[in-house]
């Protein structure tokens, strides 16, 4: 099994204040992603090269009500923005789901551009999963159009996700990731994504909380 970051998902209130702010605070800029019908919401990326980071809303309240990811989506935000979880790219996600006792779905959304992105995801939806470990992504496009691709010129020049904070219980989150080396770190605190660090062209790291 190889298992890296994906993407970081960090759900907001309102997508466009929260991608003013994190170019604001952090030179990070953002384009349009485009809606999940199935959970009610819509987001925007920041490309990251082959990985990404994503802002996520609610903007169908009573579709996302419906779904596991849609209601704590709500009870997050219900509390201000903050960062939700951490995606990873799995060359195996189906035994990968099998192993975790995940389903295995798949998805889709439109962008801007009217193209279709498709992906497997297993733990997104999921009531056994909780939002502080990991879920998995495979993605069913051509490399090009992955979502860390989509282009976008911040003033801050990064190279992808370096590593990310969480606190939880570090004997589950090694049995969940079946020891790959992702480099996560456990830190204390109530059960959550805390932070996630960006590399920088020039060196060094960006902590995006």
């Amino acid at each position: 099994m190889t298992v890296r970051f994906d993407h970081a998902v960090y759900a907001v209130r309102d997508l466009d204040a929260a991608a003013g702010r994190w170019f604001d605070a952090f030179g990070l800029a953002s384009v349009r992603g485009g809606r999940h019908p199935r959970w009610g919401t819509e987001n925007r990326i920041v490309p990251l090269g082959r990985e990404y980071l994503e802002l996520i809303a609610v903007v169908e309240p009573v579709v996302a009500a419906g779904t596991v990811l849609g209601r704590t989506l709500l009870d997050l935000t219900g509390r201000g923005d903050g960062w939700f979880s951490v995606c990873l790219a799995d060359d195996d996600i189906e035994a990968t789901a099998a192993r975790l006792g995940l389903d295995v779905e798949s998805g889709s959304r439109t962008t801007p551009e009217g193209r279709e992105l498709r992906w497997r995801g297993a733990g997104i939806d999921a009531e056994s999963r909780e939002p502080w470990l990991p879920f998995f992504i495979a993605w069913d496009v051509p490399a090009e159009l992955h979502p860390g691709r989509a282009g976008a010129t911040g003033r801050t020049d990064v190279e992808g996700i370096v590593s990310a904070q969480v606190a939880g219980d570090a004997g589950r989150l090694d049995r969940w990731l079946a020891g790959a080396p992702v480099p996560m770190e456990v830190v204390g605190g109530p059960p959550g994504l805390r932070s996630v660090a960006l590399g920088l062209a020039g060196g060094g790291e960006l902590l995006v909380t």
